[in-house]
């Protein structure tokens, strides 16, 4: 693990070592806050903790720099907890254990935390460098990001005073973002009566791993599959045997494309091969389709213990009906911004509990209006199919700023620097900074970072070289910040 601790830059990968050492899951994120304020006093700068947990750390200008725009350097502080089904990990209590395979760094088994740990790494790095040269900076780490984006919501207007918000989530370098997606929870809530189990039958658990997953918002133009909907397409094929659903287990997490989904059904003794023969079949099917993006790929069906229940008949109709179909992955590409998603929806997750199934999406647009409109299209599945839908956490998305002062600056340091133009862009994720700009309408905003790959996922992994390149821009750029 502590091989990381010889790449370049040191100072960076130094404080990201600190960060993997620390667990710090969204909504768990006590024991990274309280290393923040710690890191602040340790070099005696001013700390804000702001109501919400937001850490806010200040750091006066250089001499000679006083009278340049103040920089807001902007991550968040939790990291998405995945990790693959045979890997032992605690993400409240575990650290987590990096490793280097040739210009990657990864995790072992589990979400590295690059997203946003190199962004909260390089912001540190400035906070205690003695010589590197800048105007005034304030530190925002926020918390929650991934699951509901609470810190960058309960911000305040006042606390802050810089002009530029620069915030260092994005996953690949040489490109400066300048927009963003806005974006909508959906929870639908199905009520079942539990029955007693059909005589004559015996259960099966049915098994759908081996996908990449990915992040939601960066990797649904990849078209990988959706264990949630795969699983309900084989449901679907089967219900006509007479099956009676008992649970259901289908991702976990709603910016994460789902890569596991595992059910128990019951099964009538004389129709058990013709569900073996249909899963077999289904298998073949999705395996030709996604052999492109999902070489992994496989489902099983096996033997398991009776379950005490199962779902009243009706129920499992409507929910077969409604998850099978409800709208998943790519619904419209930007017509404005080529290769660019404007809007998307993925069918999160899927489970059962006592006598309620809840699934959860969450959609995202770069437009306002098809945002609602796709609320109002899975509402519309949903309610018909007798459950209850309620759409909460829409954010707003970041309008782009062609004429940015800073987006000048910026494309002229990095060409200065390497020689090339770097691409400016939209992204079709949620960053913070459409929130953040709705506080404090007056910033300058740009976002960047080093090249970072599946996040949200076991495959996350950030490329050694780049975060040299990320550092170095950083650095330049403030140096080149404008006058007030």
């Amino acid at each position: 693990m502590s091989q990381i601790l010889n790449l370049e830059p040191k100072a960076v990968w130094k404080n990201f070592h600190s960060l993997t050492q620390i667990p710090r899951p969204s909504k768990k994120e006590a024991k990274i806050i309280e290393f923040m304020i710690n890191f602040a006093k340790e070099h005696n700068l001013e700390c804000i903790k702001d109501e919400v947990g937001n850490v806010i750390i200040r750091k006066p200008a250089t001499p000679g720099m006083e009278q340049r725009k103040g920089i807001v350097l902007q991550a968040h502080l939790d990291m998405v907890p995945q990790k693959n089904s045979d890997k032992v990990h605690d993400f409240e209590k575990d650290p987590i254990e990096t490793v280097i395979k040739g210009e990657w760094v990864y995790a072992n088994g589990t979400t590295l935390g690059a997203d946003n740990g190199i962004g909260v790494a390089a912001a540190m790095s400035v906070l205690e460098s003695k010589t590197l040269v800048h105007g005034p900076i304030e530190a925002l780490f926020t918390i929650d990001e991934e699951t509901g984006m609470t810190g960058a919501f309960g911000l305040k207007a006042g606390i802050l005073k810089g002009d530029i918000l620069l915030n260092l989530d994005s996953e690949d370098e040489g490109e400066l973002y300048v927009g963003c997606a806005g974006g909508m929870d959906a929870t639908a809530t199905f009520t079942y009566t539990p029955e007693t189990v059909p005589a004559n039958t015996t259960a099966y658990k049915i098994s759908v791993v081996g996908l990449k997953g990915g992040h939601s918002g960066m990797d649904i133009i990849l078209g990988r599959g959706n264990s949630n909907k795969i699983m309900f397409r084989y449901l679907k094929a089967i219900e006509t045997y007479g099956i009676r659903l008992a649970s259901i287990d289908g991702g976990s997490l709603r910016n994460a494309i789902p890569r596991e989904a595992f059910a128990v059904v019951v099964i009538p003794n004389e129709n058990k091969q013709k569900i073996v023969d249909e899963l077999n079949s289904l298998c073949a099917i999705v395996a030709k389709e996604l052999s492109a993006v999902e070489p992994d790929f496989k489902m099983t069906c096996e033997p398991t213990t009776m379950p005490a229940t199962v779902f009243d008949i009706k129920t499992q109709k409507n929910l077969v009906n409604a998850i099978y179909g409800c709208p998943n992955g790519v619904i419209r590409m930007s017509d404005s911004m080529p290769g660019l998603v404007e809007t998307s929806t993925n069918l999160a997750i899927v489970k059962s509990n006592a006598n309620t199934i809840m699934a959860a999406c969450l959609m995202r647009s770069s437009v306002d209006s098809a945002k609602d409109d796709l609320a109002n299209m899975i509402g519309s599945v949903m309610e018909l199919a007798g459950a209850k839908c309620e759409f909460t956490g829409a954010y707003p998305g970041w309008k782009p700023n062609m004429e940015s002062p800073i987006l000048k600056t910026m494309q002229e340091t990095y060409q200065r620097m390497y020689n090339k133009v770097p691409e400016v862009k939209a992204i079709h994720a949620g960053l913070e900074c459409g929130l953040l700009g709705g506080v404090y309408p007056n910033w300058d905003m740009i976002s960047f970072g080093p090249t970072i790959r599946s996040p949200h996922s076991p495959d996350e992994r950030v490329m050694i070289s780049t975060v040299g390149k990320f550092w170095d821009f950083l650095v330049e750029t403030l140096k080149n910040v404008p006058v007030k």
